[in-house]
């Protein structure tokens, strides 16, 4: 199992540099929450824990994502996508 993780480690770090900003965010959302939930789940249930986690981090990053430096705030272009710009 280790020698799995540790061979997919590269791969997954490699897919999520090829992504946009917002996939990365939830990316990293989804991992880290499977991460916690099949860590706070029992043996038997670890992958129901790490599947409801991974939905919970994938929310949460997209609904929290970073916060946006001083003098800048968050806009919606007219397709949707949520960008950066100085404050109006």
């Amino acid at each position: 199992m280790m020698k799995r993780s540790l061979l997919t480690l590269p791969l997954i770090l490699a897919l999520v540099a090829a992504c946009t900003p917002a996939e990365q965010n939830a990316t990293l959302g989804a991992l880290g929450g499977a991460a916690v939930g099949a860590a706070v789940s029992s043996d038997k249930d670890r992958t129901k824990g790490a599947m409801v986690g991974a939905v919970v981090g994938v929310a949460a990053s997209q609904l929290l994502g970073p916060a946006p430096q001083r003098g800048k705030c968050y806009y919606r272009d007219q397709y949707g996508n949520r960008f950066i710009a100085d404050c109006a």
